[in-house]
Formats: structure tokens, sequence, C-alpha cells
């Protein structure tokens, strides 16, 4: 009987402060159980508030809030339990609620009845309000999308006893996104590999939507490890992607995205891939002044410099010879993988090569006689090209050519010419070349060759005195 009594005894303590909230008045209390149906808050009194729990989630069924959390709402109902509500509903909110909830921030129900000129008529219970078209969404629709829809509002003016009402959607789908915002934010970490869609497609790269409004930037640089051109040849605005967070600035909320990082870079293998004298298939991605960028493999691009070209004496140049997409082989001329590059040199039709090795370069070592294309002149002799990659010159002493001779019209540009290799420094870079001991050499051939010519086979053949003098010999 004692227990009973004090039941009863808080029971009556709980209804007579019940009655003394008034429907309409605007409370706060913290959240200490959510059940099936419905959640009790402590407002600071014996008894305990109930709120429907449908008021705690959001329009996902998510729960927005939870036990030991703040919350406020309005007293709807005092008979019985104690009711509150965090948003007012149905026709039987009064002008005090609606006043409370406007001071309050707390959301009111309301149906978009039709649009008007400038906005929407919404009518919330008993009472008429306007909503400008700009607060019907946080994107632009058409104006007949919302007619007949129910949805939250918050007033955002209460004028003239609320006669004149102006509510906002806008705003609470603001305070909802920024919540969830901060949550997705939360989890966004460089490193994470998360999951989200191609918003929309820019020629620098792609915004990519992670939830929540929370949008991250996948540069064009970062989609694939070889050269993109257009990032729409990648990603489309849509496309459900997976990428890696590469760099969070909170202060900018700025999130860079990766998507190559996703795969291995190709430049790890280059090492057990390529060597230095192979001979590799690419294709001319594109041309610059100092010469032509060729992709070996995705992600792999080397360049061939304009000195590895062969002279051709024509007006474009070295760079007739290649435009970009063409197809082509060429010889491997230097490795550089820290610095992610590759060396390579056209190889010229005919020559003979085999896979792994060099071809049938010309032996260019001193006393060699070999032959080039000139290059170009210079006030102190013609530079020959020899090899891709080797270049020698012809001082003006070794040409051949008087001083008042015209040096370009011996030696024009894309010219065949035969040198010999006089010296070579240690580094193999400068070779220093001579024309004219090819003209030597072939001078002495053929004196050679008449005297081969005009000496006699046997005693039967040449002259009286070639006769004479043969007989005189020991």
């Amino acid at each position: 009987m004692s227990d009973q009594s004090e039941d009863f005894a808080a029971m009556f303590e709980a209804s007579v402060q019940a009655k003394r909230l008034e429907q309409g008045e605007l409370v706060e209390g913290r959240i200490v159980a959510i059940g099936p149906e419905v959640a009790f808050v402590d407002i600071g009194r014996k008894g305990e508030a109930a709120m429907d729990i449908t008021e705690l989630k959001n329009a996902d069924g998510q729960f927005e809030v939870a036990v030991g959390d703040l919350v406020q709402g309005i007293v709807v109902s005092t008979s019985g339990a104690l009711t509150l509500s965090r948003k007012l509903a149905g026709a039987a909110a009064n002008d005090r609620q609606f006043e409370a909830a406007f001071r309050s921030g707390l959301p009111v129900e309301g149906k978009v009845e039709r649009a008007v000129k400038g906005g929407y008529e919404v009518r919330i219970g008993r009472r008429r309000a306007f909503c400008p078209i700009s607060q019907i969404d946080v994107r632009g629709t058409s104006p007949a999308a919302h007619e007949g829809h129910v949805y939250p509002f918050r007033i955002i003016e209460y004028k003239e006893e609320g006669k004149n009402i102006v509510v906002s959607r806008r705003a609470l789908l603001e305070d909802e996104q920024r919540v969830n915002a901060a949550k997705v934010r939360g989890k966004i970490a460089p490193g994470a590999v998360i999951t989200g869609r191609i918003a929309s497609v820019r020629e620098f790269g792609a915004f990519v939507d992670l939830g929540a409004g929370v949008q991250g930037l996948l540069h064009v640089s970062d989609m694939a490890w070889s050269r993109v051109s257009d990032p729409a040849e990648i990603v489309k605005a849509g496309d459900e992607i997976t990428v890696k967070v590469l760099r969070v600035d909170e202060e900018k909320k700025k999130i860079s995205l990766g998507l190559k990082q996703l795969s291995a870079d190709p430049w790890s293998r280059v090492g057990e891939v390529y060597k230095v004298g192979q001979a590799h298939t690419g294709r001319v991605t594109r041309v610059a002044p100092f010469g032509a960028f060729v992709e070996l493999e995705p992600g792999i691009e080397a360049l061939a410099h304009a000195s590895t070209f062969e002279p051709t004496g024509g007006s474009k140049g070295w760079s007739g010879q290649v435009a970009p997409g063409m197809t082509a082989t060429f010889e491997i001329l230097a490795i550089d993988p820290e610095q992610k590059r590759i060396g390579v040199a056209l190889v010229p039709e005919g020559w003979a090569r085999t896979e792994g090795a060099a071809g049938a370069r010309p032996g260019i070592v001193p006393g060699a006689r070999i032959k080039g294309k000139v290059e170009r002149h210079e006030n102190f002799g013609v530079f020959v090209y020899l090899a891709p990659g080797r270049t020698g010159v012809i001082p003006l002493s070794e040409t051949g050519i008087a001083k008042e001779g015209d040096l370009r019209r011996a030696f024009p540009v894309g010219a065949d010419v035969e040198v010999v290799v006089l010296e070579i420094d240690p580094s193999g870079r400068r070779i220093r070349l001579s024309a004219k001991a090819v003209t030597e050499a072939r001078e002495a051939e053929e004196v050679r060759e008449w005297m081969d010519r005009n000496t006699p086979s046997d005693e039967s053949s040449g002259t009286l005195a070639d006769k004479l003098r043969l007989a005189l010999k020991p």
C-alpha cells in the first residue's frame, strides 16, 4: 500500500505540473530514452514528456538525435501525458503556437496550395502563408513541381498577429545539409577510399558529389596515369565512381580526389621493362618546339628531343618527321626513373635492329670513316648529325673549302656527307670531324688505283723501258 501511495503521489504531482504548461509553450529537454514509437524527454519536472520518434528522424528515416541530446519542442497536449512536438502540424495549431515556432525556429507543416506571382501560397493550420520561389528548394525547379505537396517550413516573418506570414522550406533543407555535411566530412580523411557521383565535368576535371552536398575535385591530372586531354573521355555527369581522398583543406572546405591512385604507378616497373638501346613502338602524343612526346605505354611518356632527329633541310625542319597520333619505332637513349624521364630517338627506316639491342649504328670512334647529314652552320664550322643523340662538328679548317668559298652551298642542310672522326672527348658528346680527310683519302685511293692500273703484270707487257728496268732488277 505504501508503494502504491507513492506512485499515486508522483503521478498526481506530475499531472499538476503538466497543467501549469499551456499549449504552444516552447520547452527544452534532454532525451532520456527512445522507444519503438515515442521518445521520452526530461524537461526538468518529475514527469517526462513524450515525443513521436518520427519527429527525430530525417527524410531518409535516420535519427538526427540520440539519447542525451538536447531538443526543443512546443507543447501540443497537456491532457494525460505531456506531449511535445518539434514541428507544428494540422489545423489544430493556434496563433500562439505559430508565434512560438517563429521565435524558436521550429518547423511548421504546411501544404503548397498553388503557385502565385513570385512564389507559392502555403496553408499552415488555419492560416495562409507566402513562400518566395527562391525559398521553396535549394535548387531551381519548375513552379508547378511543388503544388499539392506537404512540406515542413520555417516561419521567417510573423507580422500583424499572424495575418502576414512568410515561410521558407529552403532554410530547413540547408540546415539538414549542414548537419549531414558535417557527418560526411567527418568520414573524409586523406587516404580514404570513398564512392561518389559525378556532379559536373569541366575542362580542368570533374566535381564529385560525396553526399549531403559535399563535393570534391577530381583534377584532370589525377584521372589516369596517361595524359588526359578531355576529362569527358574518362567520366560523365551522373556516373558513380570510386576515388581516393588525396588532400583535405578544412579552412577552404576543399577536398582533392584521385582516380589513378587506385592503381599501381607504371613508372614503378620502368627499370624492369625498359633498357637503354632497346627499340620500342611508341605513339606521338604531342609536338613541342624542343621535341616530340612519345607514349610508350599508358602512363609512360618519353621525349624525343629535337637534336635526335635527322636533319632534312625542309621548311618544317625536324618536326616534319613526326605528327601527333603517329606510331613508329623509337630507341631508348636514357632512363631516369626518379625524375620519371626517358629519352628516345626515332629509328630511321632501313636500320637493321634486333629486339633488346642497339641496331647497326655506325661505329663512332677516332679514325672511323662514316656518313652523316648536315644539321646546321655556325661561324666556326658545320654540325653533322651522325646518329640519334650524336652530333659532331667539322671545323672550318677541316671542311676543305677555301676561305672565300661558299660553305652553305658546299654543305647544304640535310645533305649526306662523309667524314672521318678525328677525336672524341671522354664524355662522347664532343666529336671532331673532318671532310678534308675524306677528300685526301679518296685522292690517295685514286692514285693507288692509277698506279695499280699502270704497273705491268708480266715481262711481256709494258714499254721497252719497263722491260729494261725489269731485266736490271736483281
